[in-house]
């Protein structure tokens, strides 16, 4: 089993920056696709980014595009998320998460393992 512990979280004023990091426990890691989801309080878990286990094929959610870069480092086990402009809208609870499938779609069903989230709380 693959363990994910997020860090990087925190609170930033409107259009500053964080970088999340991931840091991944387990020896299937380097073959699995990697994805940040986040959740906003009463909102459903939204798609953020996903990047495949070589790093060839990565995908943003639209609302994202231009700000958030998602990046992988296979030798540390460990995936970012760089965010940069960041809004109030981007307050949430930041997941990584893993799939063993090749290139998994945006949605939650489609990922076997999750971290415990770490928040983000952007000011306005």
């Amino acid at each position: 089993q693959v363990q994910l512990v997020e860090s990087g979280g925190g609170l930033v004023q409107a259009g500053g920056s964080l970088r999340l990091s991931c840091a991944a426990s387990g020896r299937t890691f380097t073959r699995n696709s990697m994805a940040w989801f986040r959740q906003a309080p009463g909102q459903e878990r939204e798609f953020v980014a996903v990047i495949t286990w070589s790093g060839g094929n990565i995908y943003y959610a639209d609302s994202m595009k231009g700000r958030f870069t998602i990046s992988r480092d296979n030798a540390k086990n460990t995936i970012y998320l760089q965010m940069n402009n960041l809004k109030p809208e981007d307050t949430a609870v930041y997941y990584c998460a893993g799939s063993s499938r090749i290139l998994p779609r945006s949605v939650s069903s489609d990922y076997d393992y999750w971290g415990q989230g770490t928040q983000v709380t952007v000011s306005s």
